[in-house]
């Protein structure tokens, strides 16, 4: 088995064309943007085996972190998920259709709107989590525990910025 793999040869021959460029970037970055589409893949079949996409598990598992109640203003899930108002919208308009949320009037502010978790839901978002965890597990099979923490703090890192 080589130790070499696709990044290797795209590095190798553009080094071999542009010998005058640095070519160090593409070596972290390119696996990184090639281990997010396998990561991607394993995500939607995870999701997919609850019958939720990833927007969908976004929102729930947010509401599902937060604890009990297991309920979140739409303000506290943007500020989760990181997506439009709109999308946001759309999210839990799909999710209230399907019975996985509820949306209730905030008892601390009666304009106010809360989006709450139902069994359901909660049922779905479970069973998401231990789906993706061994979907990640298995894409982290090669590194040791040890690797893995290394690997956590170098791109906690790198990410820093961006956050």
């Amino acid at each position: 088995m080589s130790d070499s793999d696709e990044v290797d040869r795209i590095v190798e021959a553009w080094t071999r064309e542009r010998p005058d460029l640095n070519f160090a970037p593409l070596q972290v970055l390119s696996r990184v943007g090639r281990l997010s589409k396998h990561l991607d893949r394993a995500r939607r079949a995870a999701f997919s085996a609850s019958e939720l996409n990833s927007g969908e598990f976004d929102v729930l598992s947010a509401l599902r972190r937060a604890g009990s109640p297991y309920q979140l203003s739409p303000k506290a899930l943007l500020q989760q998920t990181l997506v439009s108002s709109g999308t946001m919208t759309n999210r839990i308009d799909r999710l209230v259709d399907r019975s996985l949320v509820e949306r209730r009037t905030d008892p601390n502010d009666g304009r106010g709107i809360l989006v709450v978790l139902s069994e359901a839901g909660r049922f779905r978002v479970d069973a998401a989590i231990s789906q993706l965890l061994a979907a990640e597990t298995e894409v982290l099979g090669r590194l040791s525990p040890a690797d893995q923490d290394r690997l956590a703090g170098l791109l906690r890192k790198l990410s820093l910025d961006f956050d």
